[in-house]
């Protein structure tokens, strides 16, 4: 178990973490190639502050997402990965992230990705 993890602030909250959490925001926030224990780990979203709010972009965030949480499929700790991206607002896509982790539960997450 780890410790757990605040989405809004990054910070630790003092609980403890119990599910995918910290895996799934971790590989989001992280910039692929940055994390010294793991190269690999993380996702290319922060490439994306300079595009522009438009269909490719959109198409590209869910693939991005998609590569970054891959690992997790990969080491059987989640079955499948869903991710669909939306445009509340102007700068802003969402996605909304559906995890089904390897026991069946099934984890909802939500992420900000700014864009032009």
């Amino acid at each position: 178990m780890d410790a757990y993890i605040d989405h809004t602030t990054g910070d630790y909250t003092g609980q403890r973490c119990t599910d995918l959490h910290n895996a799934v925001w971790l590989r989001l926030r992280i910039r692929k190639g940055t994390y010294w224990a793991d190269p690999q780990m993380g996702s290319r979203l922060h490439e994306l502050a300079r595009a522009k709010d438009m269909p490719q972009t959109h198409t590209l965030a869910r693939q991005y997402a998609e590569q970054a949480l891959q690992p997790l499929i990969d080491d059987k700790r989640a079955t499948a990965v869903d991710v669909v991206v939306t445009s509340p607002e102007t700068g802003w896509l969402r996605l909304s992230i559906t995890v089904t982790s390897a026991g069946g539960d099934v984890l909802t997450f939500r992420h900000p990705v700014k864009v032009v």
